[in-house]
């Protein structure tokens, strides 16, 4: 089982945080509200942990549960306490319609916090074309990036430990196409499929 950090105290941070104690990890909450880290720990049971803000992470694993504009000045801020950790980006920068991308150039939110991480540390990017719900009750296919495949088996035995099934797209440039997908699940929410209950999979033809 792996040692799992989560920065925020949301719903994402909630929901794959009660995933990962009922996988058997262990998980730390972080948070700017020291009582909300507190309540979202202690609701979490399975021996749950806070962390004070900005400090080093327990978690092999830090898994950054924010919205998309504030992951990287988060990232900034903890600065060297993330060295040689695996970071795990799982945000989305829509644009104002949630038809685009909040970006101008072909590179990503996992992209920019790579830029702004400690060399030593590796970035991921996963969880960011699933629904939370889906993510709570079901059984989606996790698809993630990055460049390290030392951090991506790491974060794929975590995703595993979830009950849920990791898929590699490749490298970190990918994480931008990833996030393209996340615009594509809102599209079908809203036109192709109509609802929110659903994810992206993989279908395979038998052999």
């Amino acid at each position: 089982m792996s040692n799992i950090s989560i920065i925020g105290t949301g719903n994402m941070a909630r929901t794959i945080g009660a995933r990962a104690v009922a996988g058997g990890n262990t998980v730390q909450v972080m948070g700017r509200d020291q009582a909300k880290a507190a309540d979202l720990a202690k609701a979490l049971g399975g021996g749950a942990t806070t962390g004070e803000w900005g400090t080093a992470p327990a978690g092999d694993i830090v898994i950054v549960a924010l919205l998309s504009d504030g992951v990287v000045p988060v990232i900034a801020h903890y600065g060297d306490a993330l060295a040689g950790k695996v970071i795990v980006d799982i945000s989305n920068p829509f644009n104002p319609t949630f038809d685009g991308l909040t970006h101008r150039e072909e590179t990503s939110i996992a992209q920019e916090v790579a830029k702004a991480a400690p060399a030593s540390a590796s970035v991921v990017k996963a969880f960011n074309t699933i629904f939370r719900h889906v993510l709570e009750k079901g059984r989606p296919d996790v698809f993630i990036a990055g460049d390290s495949a030392q951090a991506k088996a790491s974060v794929e035995a975590f995703i595993e430990s979830l009950g849920l099934r990791p898929l590699d797209v490749g490298g970190l440039k990918m994480a931008h196409w990833l996030e393209g997908a996340g615009v594509v699940t809102v599209g079908l929410a809203n036109h192709g499929v109509g609802n929110l209950d659903f994810a992206l999979s993989i279908t395979q033809l038998p052999v």
